[in-house]
């Protein structure tokens, strides 16, 4: 079972999300957050496809990027804002249906560095399928605000 965050830590982690312009760009849903465990999905666009027709693997890649990130931000202290530094993507099957679900959960925290899973499913014909794992390093820059962009 995940750990539920306090209010105020959960409302720092949807902030930060609700800053990023790609993510509303995309239509990426935040659909939950516990303590180092996140959940992010996004519908099915045709213009998010690759030549085959299949969700592009840019799109599942910034989907569990950003599930990681998440993850990772929500065992870091308030005073801290995330960034990833690393990442290694698999993709599995091909990413098709009418969306796609990240789910991130963080395997080894630490004071700087915070290494996380995600893993990528799409749900055609109401049953998922693992599409894609990554790897991800975040690193935690304390000390800082997460503002957006002067």
């Amino acid at each position: 079972m995940i750990e539920a965050l306090s209010p105020e830590a959960e409302q720092r982690v949807r902030d930060s999300f609700l800053r990023q312009g790609f993510m509303r760009k995309l239509g990426i849903e935040f659909r939950s957050i516990g303590k180092g465990a996140c959940e992010l999905a996004v519908a099915f666009d045709e213009s998010m496809t690759q030549q085959h027709g299949f969700f592009h693997a840019g799109v599942t890649t910034t989907l569990a990027d950003n599930a990681a990130g998440y993850a990772a931000y929500s065992v870091m202290p308030a005073n801290s804002t995330v960034l990833t530094t690393e990442f290694k993507m698999n993709l599995l099957a091909p990413a098709r249906g009418p969306e796609l679900i990240a789910r991130a959960e963080v395997i080894k925290p630490g004071r700087t560095l915070v290494i996380v899973r995600a893993d990528v499913y799409s749900n055609a014909d109401d049953e998922e399928t693992h599409v894609a794992t990554m790897l991800a390093t975040a690193m935690c820059l304390k000390d800082k605000e997460d503002k957006p962009a002067q």
